[in-house]
């Protein structure tokens, strides 16, 4: 699967993405204490809407576009409003023709006491990130292999904050690096909350993602998935996953009501389900349309 963020900025896996993502942020900001989030795939940062990689795929009018102007019930919406008000930073003409990726989201939602360390390996995607951040003090932009980032960057000096790891799945083995790369992680630095993004397409590769996990000996993993639709019969990126470690004692009921707002807005057919599944720590939570 080649999930290259340009393609696909602002479909339905970005909404959940980076819903839970500022969710996480502004839980790390309840305490004065700086923290770093570490963002290990961080792509160019800003995505232009009207681009031809955007115009040929058009999932963002399926996701941001059915979203930023709904009416949502108000408790969803009080969740929900930190991640919208940094999407609509990202245009300040009003419109929706720009859609900020996770290192901008989270810089938007940054205090001055706080950093961002955002890591791409592309050359050229590398450089349109560099350009965005510059003589931006509380961001440090590397080139740099994500995956190399979970060993080499761990634990940060501030010994607070969030490693997000969103790999663009362009490679066979992803979800096996996914795996080790936690682990790795973890090791060097238990105390951190950790955010893995996959996708819904290969049913038994996720099965056996899950399943590694839940074995792998680390507390607290908590496995949100959101599906537009039933299986598909063909491969067909049907959902969207998101694995967080360490999860604030706060997200489970922030998802509870984020989720099924999200769904109403962004499934596309009846039997589609969300779910919140502990694979490690408590129970299962379940909604259906």
């Amino acid at each position: 699967m080649n999930y290259r963020h340009a393609y696909h900025a602002g479909n339905f896996a970005d909404v959940v993405k980076h819903a839970v993502l500022a969710r996480l942020v502004e839980y790390l900001k309840q305490k004065d204490k700086a923290f770093r989030v570490i963002d290990t795939h961080a792509g160019i940062g800003l995505y232009d809407l009207s681009s031809e990689e955007a115009q040929k795929t058009g999932e963002w009018h399926g996701g941001i576009g059915r979203l930023l102007d709904a009416k949502i019930e108000p408790k969803a919406a009080k969740l929900l409003a930190p991640y919208l008000d940094a999407v609509r930073s990202a245009d300040p003409d009003g419109g929706l023709s720009a859609y900020p990726g996770s290192p901008l989201i989270v810089r938007r939602l940054l205090r001055k006491q706080d950093r961002l360390s955002a890591i791409e390996l592309h050359p050229a995607d590398f450089q349109l990130l560099k350009a965005l951040f510059a003589d931006d003090f509380q961001v440090r932009v590397n080139e740099l292999d994500g995956w190399l980032a979970l060993g080499a960057h761990l634990p940060p000096k501030e010994k607070r904050g969030l490693v997000l790891v969103d790999p663009p799945f362009e490679q066979e083995g992803e979800f096996e690096r996914l795996v080790d790369g936690l682990q790795r992680a973890h090791k060097r630095w238990p105390g951190g909350i950790y955010a893995l993004w996959y996708p819904i397409k290969d049913r038994r590769a996720v099965a056996d993602f899950r399943e590694a996990l839940a074995g792998c000996g680390i507390p607290k993993i908590l496995d949100i998935r959101f599906e537009l639709r039933k299986p598909s019969r063909e491969p067909r990126l049907d959902g969207t996953g998101m694995i967080v470690v360490n999860p604030p004692y706060t997200l489970e009921a922030e998802l509870q009501a984020m989720l099924p707002a999200l769904h109403a807005l962004l499934a596309e057919e009846k039997g589609a389900q969300w779910s919140l599944e502990w694979l490690a720590g408590e129970d299962e939570r379940r909604g259906d349309i």
